[in-house]
Protein backbone atom coordinates (compact mmCIF):
# COMPACT_ATOMS: atom_id res chain seq x y z
CA UNK A 1 0.00 0.00 0.00
CA UNK A 2 1.17 3.09 -1.07
CA UNK A 3 1.59 6.44 1.18
CA UNK A 4 2.15 10.05 0.21
CA UNK A 5 3.34 12.66 2.03
CA UNK A 6 0.40 15.71 2.08
CA UNK A 7 1.77 19.69 1.79
CA UNK A 8 -0.06 22.07 2.97
CA UNK A 9 0.09 25.07 0.58
CA UNK A 10 -0.74 28.55 2.44
CA UNK A 11 -2.59 31.39 1.10
CA UNK A 12 0.20 33.63 1.30
CA UNK A 13 3.22 31.60 0.01
CA UNK A 14 4.47 32.90 -3.72
CA UNK A 15 2.53 31.04 -6.70
CA UNK A 16 5.93 29.61 -8.13
CA UNK A 17 6.42 28.52 -4.46
CA UNK A 18 3.14 26.38 -4.51
CA UNK A 19 4.29 24.85 -7.64
CA UNK A 20 7.64 23.72 -6.32
CA UNK A 21 6.01 22.55 -3.37
CA UNK A 22 3.49 20.31 -5.33
CA UNK A 23 6.41 19.03 -7.67
CA UNK A 24 8.40 18.41 -4.40
CA UNK A 25 5.18 16.76 -3.04
CA UNK A 26 4.07 14.32 -6.46
CA UNK A 27 8.21 13.54 -6.62
CA UNK A 28 8.55 11.90 -3.23
CA UNK A 29 6.78 8.72 -2.60
CA UNK A 30 7.44 6.11 -0.28
CA UNK A 31 7.30 2.70 -0.35
CA UNK A 32 5.80 0.94 2.85
CA UNK A 33 5.40 -3.11 3.45
CA UNK A 34 8.77 -3.92 1.20
CA UNK A 35 7.75 -2.32 -2.14
CA UNK A 36 10.27 -0.40 -4.02
CA UNK A 37 11.09 3.27 -4.70
CA UNK A 38 9.69 5.00 -7.55
CA UNK A 39 12.48 7.34 -8.01
CA UNK A 40 16.09 6.45 -7.39
CA UNK A 41 17.88 8.63 -4.90
CA UNK A 42 20.06 10.11 -7.04
CA UNK A 43 16.89 11.45 -8.89
CA UNK A 44 15.12 12.53 -5.87
CA UNK A 45 18.00 14.42 -4.70
CA UNK A 46 18.42 16.17 -7.74
CA UNK A 47 14.63 17.17 -8.02
CA UNK A 48 14.85 18.39 -4.24
CA UNK A 49 18.25 20.81 -4.86
CA UNK A 50 16.28 22.51 -8.42
CA UNK A 51 13.42 23.47 -6.11
CA UNK A 52 15.36 24.50 -3.13
CA UNK A 53 17.22 26.80 -5.63
CA UNK A 54 13.80 27.84 -7.11
CA UNK A 55 12.72 28.86 -3.50
CA UNK A 56 15.84 30.57 -2.70
CA UNK A 57 15.85 32.70 -5.94
CA UNK A 58 12.72 33.84 -5.16
CA UNK A 59 13.14 34.54 -1.78
CA UNK A 60 16.34 37.14 -2.40
CA UNK A 61 14.30 38.21 -5.42
CA UNK A 62 11.78 39.57 -2.92
CA UNK A 63 13.74 40.20 -0.22
CA UNK A 64 15.78 42.55 -2.70
CA UNK A 65 12.49 44.04 -4.11
CA UNK A 66 11.06 44.74 -0.41
CA UNK A 67 14.75 46.42 0.44
CA UNK A 68 14.82 48.80 -2.47
CA UNK A 69 11.03 49.89 -1.46
CA UNK A 70 12.34 50.45 2.00
CA UNK A 71 15.01 52.39 1.30
CA UNK A 72 13.41 54.48 -1.94
CA UNK A 73 10.53 55.09 1.08
CA UNK A 74 13.56 56.35 3.32
CA UNK A 75 14.86 58.36 0.92
CA UNK A 76 11.23 60.51 -0.03
CA UNK A 77 10.93 60.81 3.76
CA UNK A 78 14.87 61.75 4.64
CA UNK A 79 14.36 64.50 1.48
CA UNK A 80 11.81 65.86 3.40
CA UNK A 81 13.83 66.31 6.64
CA UNK A 82 17.25 68.56 4.51
CA UNK A 83 16.77 71.66 2.35
CA UNK A 84 18.85 70.13 -0.39
CA UNK A 85 19.71 73.70 -1.74
CA UNK A 86 20.72 75.41 1.06
CA UNK A 87 23.65 74.37 2.97
CA UNK A 88 25.69 76.12 5.87
CA UNK A 89 29.23 76.76 7.10
CA UNK A 90 29.84 77.45 11.08
CA UNK A 91 33.37 78.71 12.75
CA UNK A 92 34.85 81.49 14.61
CA UNK A 93 35.52 84.75 12.86
CA UNK A 94 38.95 84.25 12.04
CA UNK A 95 38.57 81.44 9.88
CA UNK A 96 35.93 83.40 8.00
CA UNK A 97 38.79 86.11 7.23
CA UNK A 98 40.93 83.12 6.16
CA UNK A 99 38.04 82.11 3.85
CA UNK A 100 38.04 85.49 2.45
CA UNK A 101 41.44 85.99 1.74
CA UNK A 102 41.11 83.00 -0.30
CA UNK A 103 37.65 84.45 -2.22
CA UNK A 104 35.26 82.41 -0.31
CA UNK A 105 32.34 84.90 0.19
CA UNK A 106 29.06 84.57 2.04
CA UNK A 107 26.13 86.59 0.71
CA UNK A 108 24.40 85.71 4.36
CA UNK A 109 26.27 85.52 7.68
CA UNK A 110 24.59 86.09 11.16
CA UNK A 111 26.85 86.77 14.05
CA UNK A 112 26.59 84.30 17.45
CA UNK A 113 27.70 86.30 20.11
CA UNK A 114 26.57 83.84 22.68
CA UNK A 115 28.13 80.86 21.15
CA UNK A 116 31.24 82.85 19.86
CA UNK A 117 30.69 81.78 15.82
CA UNK A 118 29.78 82.97 12.50
CA UNK A 119 26.58 81.51 10.65
CA UNK A 120 27.48 81.49 6.92
CA UNK A 121 23.79 80.40 5.18
CA UNK A 122 24.57 79.40 1.37
CA UNK A 123 22.03 78.84 -1.30
CA UNK A 124 23.10 76.33 -3.97
CA UNK A 125 21.20 74.06 -6.53
CA UNK A 126 20.47 70.17 -5.33
CA UNK A 127 23.37 69.05 -7.62
CA UNK A 128 25.97 70.82 -5.69
CA UNK A 129 28.81 68.49 -4.11
CA UNK A 130 29.00 69.37 -0.62
CA UNK A 131 32.12 67.34 0.48
CA UNK A 132 34.20 68.64 -2.08
CA UNK A 133 33.14 71.95 -0.72
CA UNK A 134 34.15 70.78 2.58
CA UNK A 135 37.21 69.46 1.65
CA UNK A 136 38.09 72.70 -0.37
CA UNK A 137 37.47 74.60 2.58
CA UNK A 138 39.47 72.39 4.83
CA UNK A 139 42.46 72.58 2.50
CA UNK A 140 42.51 76.72 3.29
CA UNK A 141 42.06 76.62 7.01
CA UNK A 142 44.62 73.64 7.22
CA UNK A 143 42.24 71.42 9.45
CA UNK A 144 38.86 70.98 10.66
CA UNK A 145 38.41 74.46 12.17
CA UNK A 146 34.61 75.44 10.80
CA UNK A 147 31.33 72.88 10.10
CA UNK A 148 29.65 72.18 6.68
CA UNK A 149 26.54 70.70 6.68
CA UNK A 150 23.20 71.02 4.92
CA UNK A 151 19.74 72.70 6.93
CA UNK A 152 18.38 69.62 8.31
CA UNK A 153 15.31 69.90 9.39
CA UNK A 154 13.60 68.30 12.88
CA UNK A 155 9.81 67.48 13.75
CA UNK A 156 7.88 67.17 17.58
CA UNK A 157 5.09 64.91 17.81
CA UNK A 158 1.86 67.00 18.11
CA UNK A 159 -1.09 66.22 20.25
CA UNK A 160 -3.87 63.80 18.71
CA UNK A 161 -6.57 64.01 20.40
CA UNK A 162 -9.04 67.09 21.57
CA UNK A 163 -10.52 67.00 24.70
CA UNK A 164 -12.52 70.20 26.67
CA UNK A 165 -11.94 71.50 29.31
CA UNK A 166 -14.75 69.50 31.33
CA UNK A 167 -13.69 66.11 29.91
CA UNK A 168 -10.30 66.03 31.65
CA UNK A 169 -8.76 62.90 30.36
CA UNK A 170 -4.80 62.04 31.76
CA UNK A 171 -3.20 62.75 34.36
CA UNK A 172 -1.41 65.92 35.46
CA UNK A 173 2.05 66.30 35.96
CA UNK A 174 2.16 66.01 39.35
CA UNK A 175 0.17 62.84 39.86
CA UNK A 176 2.77 60.78 37.83
CA UNK A 177 5.72 61.11 40.59
CA UNK A 178 7.13 62.81 44.19
CA UNK A 179 7.51 65.98 43.82
CA UNK A 180 9.47 68.24 46.32
CA UNK A 181 8.11 70.31 48.39
CA UNK A 182 10.57 73.39 47.49
CA UNK A 183 9.64 72.79 44.02
CA UNK A 184 6.14 75.74 43.95
CA UNK A 185 8.81 78.63 45.12
CA UNK A 186 11.61 78.19 42.85
CA UNK A 187 12.57 80.64 40.62
CA UNK A 188 14.41 78.55 37.68
CA UNK A 189 15.18 79.89 34.55
CA UNK A 190 14.48 77.66 31.71
CA UNK A 191 14.72 77.28 28.55
CA UNK A 192 12.95 75.96 26.06
CA UNK A 193 13.64 75.31 22.02
CA UNK A 194 10.16 73.98 20.51
CA UNK A 195 6.55 75.72 18.48
CA UNK A 196 5.44 79.05 19.66
CA UNK A 197 2.96 79.28 23.12
CA UNK A 198 -1.24 80.40 23.25
CA UNK A 199 0.29 82.72 25.61
CA UNK A 200 -3.68 83.41 25.91
CA UNK A 201 -4.48 80.21 27.34
CA UNK A 202 -5.55 80.59 31.12
CA UNK A 203 -3.02 77.90 32.59
CA UNK A 204 -0.54 81.13 31.43
CA UNK A 205 -1.94 83.65 33.60
CA UNK A 206 0.58 85.09 35.60
CA UNK A 207 3.67 82.79 34.20
CA UNK A 208 7.34 84.63 33.54
CA UNK A 209 7.30 83.34 29.74
CA UNK A 210 9.84 85.36 27.25
CA UNK A 211 9.56 84.41 23.90
CA UNK A 212 11.54 85.32 20.34
CA UNK A 213 10.27 83.82 17.39
CA UNK A 214 13.37 82.50 14.56
CA UNK A 215 10.79 81.57 12.03
CA UNK A 216 9.50 84.18 9.46
CA UNK A 217 5.88 83.05 9.83
CA UNK A 218 3.24 85.36 11.17
CA UNK A 219 1.10 82.42 12.07
CA UNK A 220 3.33 79.78 13.47
CA UNK A 221 2.05 76.41 15.11
CA UNK A 222 1.47 76.39 18.56
CA UNK A 223 0.21 73.35 19.46
CA UNK A 224 3.27 71.49 20.87
CA UNK A 225 4.90 74.67 22.56
CA UNK A 226 1.94 74.79 24.30
CA UNK A 227 1.61 71.35 25.72
CA UNK A 228 5.28 71.80 26.62
CA UNK A 229 5.32 74.87 28.52
CA UNK A 230 2.40 74.18 30.34
CA UNK A 231 3.69 70.65 32.00
CA UNK A 232 6.38 73.41 33.33
CA UNK A 233 4.82 76.53 34.25
CA UNK A 234 1.16 75.57 34.10
CA UNK A 235 -0.97 77.22 37.20
CA UNK A 236 -4.25 75.23 36.50
CA UNK A 237 -4.99 72.98 39.21
CA UNK A 238 -6.37 70.26 36.94
CA UNK A 239 -2.85 69.66 35.26
CA UNK A 240 -0.16 71.92 37.91
CA UNK A 241 3.04 72.82 36.41
CA UNK A 242 6.22 71.27 37.92
CA UNK A 243 7.86 74.40 38.63
CA UNK A 244 4.91 77.05 38.46
CA UNK A 245 7.25 80.02 39.19
CA UNK A 246 9.96 79.38 36.61
CA UNK A 247 11.25 81.72 34.61
CA UNK A 248 10.75 80.30 30.89
CA UNK A 249 12.75 81.57 27.64
CA UNK A 250 11.08 80.06 24.71
CA UNK A 251 12.57 80.03 21.07
CA UNK A 252 10.24 79.58 18.87
CA UNK A 253 11.51 77.54 16.28
CA UNK A 254 9.35 75.51 14.14
CA UNK A 255 7.66 76.75 11.24
CA UNK A 256 4.72 74.46 8.97
CA UNK A 257 3.71 73.93 5.38
CA UNK A 258 1.79 71.63 3.34
CA UNK A 259 4.46 69.64 1.98
CA UNK A 260 6.87 69.08 5.36
CA UNK A 261 3.70 69.95 7.52
CA UNK A 262 5.71 71.45 11.13
CA UNK A 263 9.75 71.58 10.82
CA UNK A 264 12.70 73.21 12.65
CA UNK A 265 15.46 73.29 10.64
CA UNK A 266 19.16 73.80 11.85
CA UNK A 267 19.23 77.43 11.34
CA UNK A 268 16.78 77.93 13.59
CA UNK A 269 17.67 75.80 16.24
CA UNK A 270 21.42 77.02 16.84
CA UNK A 271 20.01 80.50 16.54
CA UNK A 272 17.49 79.63 19.47
CA UNK A 273 20.95 78.06 21.43
CA UNK A 274 22.83 81.04 21.12
CA UNK A 275 19.85 83.56 22.18
CA UNK A 276 19.54 81.24 25.19
CA UNK A 277 22.92 81.05 25.96
CA UNK A 278 22.56 84.71 26.42
CA UNK A 279 19.53 84.39 28.46
CA UNK A 280 21.33 82.93 31.65
CA UNK A 281 19.43 79.94 31.48
CA UNK A 282 20.64 76.87 33.38
CA UNK A 283 18.77 74.08 31.28
CA UNK A 284 17.28 74.02 27.49
CA UNK A 285 14.10 71.74 26.97
CA UNK A 286 14.32 70.57 23.53
CA UNK A 287 11.83 68.28 22.64
CA UNK A 288 12.38 67.55 19.08
CA UNK A 289 14.20 64.99 17.21
CA UNK A 290 15.52 64.28 13.87
CA UNK A 291 19.07 63.67 11.98
CA UNK A 292 22.68 64.36 13.10
CA UNK A 293 24.16 67.79 11.42
CA UNK A 294 27.82 68.54 12.38
CA UNK A 295 26.85 72.34 13.05
CA UNK A 296 24.26 71.17 15.91
CA UNK A 297 27.09 69.14 17.31
CA UNK A 298 29.52 71.84 17.73
CA UNK A 299 26.82 74.75 18.77
CA UNK A 300 25.05 71.51 21.58
CA UNK A 301 29.04 71.22 22.95
CA UNK A 302 29.85 74.81 23.09
CA UNK A 303 26.28 75.30 25.34
CA UNK A 304 27.86 72.59 27.40
CA UNK A 305 31.07 73.90 27.93
CA UNK A 306 28.98 77.32 28.57
CA UNK A 307 28.01 74.98 31.93
CA UNK A 308 24.56 74.85 30.20
CA UNK A 309 22.44 71.35 30.47
CA UNK A 310 20.74 70.29 27.01
CA UNK A 311 17.83 67.54 27.22
CA UNK A 312 16.46 66.06 24.15
CA UNK A 313 13.71 63.66 23.57
CA UNK A 314 15.26 60.08 22.67
CA UNK A 315 12.30 59.64 20.15
CA UNK A 316 8.72 57.74 19.20
CA UNK A 317 10.75 55.63 16.30
CA UNK A 318 10.19 52.57 17.98
CA UNK A 319 12.29 49.90 19.91
CA UNK A 320 14.29 49.43 16.49
CA UNK A 321 14.90 52.57 15.16
CA UNK A 322 18.11 54.58 14.62
CA UNK A 323 19.67 57.32 17.10
CA UNK A 324 17.52 60.61 16.62
CA UNK A 325 19.33 63.51 17.41
CA UNK A 326 19.96 66.03 19.01
CA UNK A 327 19.36 63.63 21.70
CA UNK A 328 22.26 61.07 20.72
CA UNK A 329 25.11 63.53 21.01
CA UNK A 330 27.44 63.28 24.43
CA UNK A 331 26.80 66.35 24.96
CA UNK A 332 22.70 66.15 25.45
CA UNK A 333 20.70 64.30 28.24
CA UNK A 334 18.62 61.98 26.28
CA UNK A 335 14.94 61.31 27.50
CA UNK A 336 13.04 58.20 27.33
CA UNK A 337 9.23 58.08 28.57
CA UNK A 338 7.32 55.71 30.91
CA UNK A 339 3.73 55.03 31.71
CA UNK A 340 2.26 55.84 35.47
CA UNK A 341 3.54 52.25 35.86
CA UNK A 342 7.23 52.26 34.74
CA UNK A 343 6.63 50.33 31.85
CA UNK A 344 8.60 51.69 28.78
CA UNK A 345 6.66 53.80 25.89
CA UNK A 346 5.84 51.38 23.10
CA UNK A 347 6.99 53.85 20.44
CA UNK A 348 9.75 55.14 22.58
CA UNK A 349 13.56 54.31 20.52
CA UNK A 350 15.91 52.59 22.42
CA UNK A 351 19.82 52.90 22.42
CA UNK A 352 23.11 52.87 24.34
CA UNK A 353 22.39 57.22 24.10
CA UNK A 354 19.45 56.84 26.14
CA UNK A 355 20.32 58.62 29.43
CA UNK A 356 17.19 58.37 31.74
CA UNK A 357 13.17 57.84 31.90
CA UNK A 358 10.08 60.02 32.56
CA UNK A 359 6.81 60.33 32.59
CA UNK A 360 5.76 61.04 29.69
CA UNK A 361 2.91 58.51 28.46
CA UNK A 362 -1.05 59.97 28.75
CA UNK A 363 -0.01 63.42 30.27
CA UNK A 364 -2.30 65.84 30.63
CA UNK A 365 -1.51 69.45 29.55
CA UNK A 366 -2.91 72.92 28.27
CA UNK A 367 -4.34 72.80 24.58
CA UNK A 368 -3.82 75.45 22.52
CA UNK A 369 -6.94 77.14 22.10
CA UNK A 370 -8.21 76.40 25.05
CA UNK A 371 -9.04 73.38 27.38
CA UNK A 372 -6.55 70.67 28.23
CA UNK A 373 -5.66 67.22 26.25
CA UNK A 374 -3.23 64.02 26.90
CA UNK A 375 -0.37 63.19 24.95
CA UNK A 376 2.59 60.73 24.98
CA UNK A 377 5.87 60.60 23.56
CA UNK A 378 9.28 61.16 24.56
CA UNK A 379 8.66 65.22 23.87
CA UNK A 380 6.71 64.92 27.01
CA UNK A 381 8.75 63.41 29.01
CA UNK A 382 11.73 65.68 28.53
CA UNK A 383 9.89 68.47 31.06
CA UNK A 384 10.56 66.24 34.32
CA UNK A 385 14.47 66.05 33.42
CA UNK A 386 14.39 69.71 33.11
CA UNK A 387 13.31 70.70 36.24
CA UNK A 388 14.56 68.44 38.37
CA UNK A 389 18.13 69.32 36.40
CA UNK A 390 17.28 72.81 36.88
CA UNK A 391 16.30 72.39 40.68
CA UNK A 392 19.99 70.50 41.19
CA UNK A 393 21.65 72.68 39.48
CA UNK A 394 21.05 75.52 41.75
CA UNK A 395 22.96 73.57 44.01
CA UNK A 396 25.56 72.04 41.83
CA UNK A 397 26.46 74.35 38.70
CA UNK A 398 28.54 72.19 37.32
CA UNK A 399 26.67 69.37 34.71
CA UNK A 400 28.96 66.76 35.29
CA UNK A 401 28.54 66.58 38.67
CA UNK A 402 24.88 67.58 38.43
CA UNK A 403 24.40 64.49 36.12
CA UNK A 404 25.91 62.72 38.62
CA UNK A 405 23.54 63.30 41.42
CA UNK A 406 20.89 63.06 38.90
CA UNK A 407 21.49 59.56 37.92
CA UNK A 408 22.69 57.93 40.87
CA UNK A 409 19.37 59.31 42.47
CA UNK A 410 17.68 57.35 39.73
CA UNK A 411 14.84 54.08 40.09
CA UNK A 412 17.07 51.42 38.16
CA UNK A 413 13.50 49.86 36.92
CA UNK A 414 15.78 48.03 33.67
CA UNK A 415 18.45 45.39 33.42
CA UNK A 416 21.13 46.31 36.46
CA UNK A 417 22.86 49.26 35.77
CA UNK A 418 22.27 51.14 32.38
CA UNK A 419 19.81 50.00 29.94
CA UNK A 420 19.20 50.31 26.28
CA UNK A 421 15.65 50.96 27.54
CA UNK A 422 15.62 53.14 30.88
CA UNK A 423 18.60 54.55 30.55
CA UNK A 424 20.14 54.94 34.25
CA UNK A 425 16.19 54.51 35.40
CA UNK A 426 13.07 56.00 35.69
CA UNK A 427 13.62 60.18 37.31
CA UNK A 428 13.31 60.52 41.11
CA UNK A 429 13.60 64.10 42.37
Amino acid sequence: MMNSIKLSLQANYFPSTRRALMRLGAAVVFVVSGHCLSLSAQEVEDQVSEIVSELTEERIEQVMEDLLADIESRISEDSLRIQTDHWLVMAEADVFAELEEEGYLFETVSELDGLGFLLAEVAAPASFDLSATREGIYDVIGGKRADIDLNHLYTAGVPNETKGQFDLVGMAPRELLSTPTDLSDLNLRIGIIDSSIDRTHSTFAGALITTKRFVENNAPPNLHGTAIVSIIVGSDPMALGLAPKAEIFAAEVFDENKEQGEFASTVSLIKALNWLVTSGVSVINISLAGPPNRLLETALNRVRQKGILAVAAAGNGGPMAQPMYPAAYPAVVAVTATDDRGRAFRLANRGEYVDIAAPGVNIRHARAGGGFIASSGTSYAVPFVTVAAARLMQSTSEPTAMLDRLYTSALDIGAPGRDQIYGYGQLRF
